[in-house]
């Protein structure tokens, strides 16, 4: 099984600095595999709580060099909760890398492990009959501190219902489980890595920060 790796999330990195200075991206140091993957950026500011800038990625198989690449500026620059990322914003940023395995058909929608378990859910609206989807990654209902049913409360918000959760709007829900293994890296340690692998930083075109050179 192929587990995220610090290679991955240097990937992303150059991927998004190639983009900036419109350049060709650095040929990646991992082995090519077929895995869903998500792309997480979030900001540092101040030694502060990191805060999500962007998170996209798939939940369907992909071959990870040309998936880490795509949803590298996709979680980046088209994450429609956010603005886009901006190079300036580069020394803030921390990258963490999701390789998605072992799906499971859960027997109902608290047929899961909180920490363990990412969560995909699907359902359909009583009254209209609308179809609903979302995902949260493991360590999102872990790191809010949610129980199970405050983490499906939450899902069903984000898959866009907007009525009353009640006990059976939630056993409406089918719900697949799954792991993930994960790797994030700070802008500093790909700066660290870049150097010492290649012999000198990356550098972004038309900017003059020191934390570039």
């Amino acid at each position: 099984m192929v587990s995220a790796n610090r290679e991955m999330a240097v990937y992303c990195f150059d991927t998004l600095v190639s983009h900036y200075n419109n350049e060709e991206t650095p040929p990646p140091a991992f082995e090519e595999a077929n895995h869903p993957l998500f792309v997480t950026w979030k900001k540092i500011v101040n030694g502060g709580e990191p805060r999500l800038r962007g998170c996209i990625g798939t939940l369907e198989a992909r071959r990870l060099i040309s998936g880490f690449k795509d949803y590298a500026l996709t979680s980046a620059l088209r994450d429609r909760r956010f603005p886009p990322i901006q190079a300036k914003e580069l020394p803030s940023l921390q990258c963490t890398v999701s390789v998605l395995t072992d799906y499971e058909d859960a027997e109902d929608y608290l047929d899961w492990e909180v920490g363990k378990h990412g969560i995909i859910i699907e359902f359909t609206e009583p009254e209209t009959n609308t179809k609903r989807s979302a995902t949260y990654l493991p360590e999102v209902p872990a790191h809010e501190g949610w129980t199970k049913i405050e983490a499906i409360d939450s899902l069903v918000r984000k898959a866009g219902f907007n009525g009353v959760i009640t006990e059976a709007v939630r056993r409406r829900i089918n719900l697949t489980r799954y792991q993930s293994t994960l790797f994030s890296m700070h802008y500093s340690e790909y700066l660290s890595y870049v150097k010492a692998t290649r012999g000198v930083g990356p550098g972004i075109n038309g900017i003059n920060n020191p934390a570039f050179a």
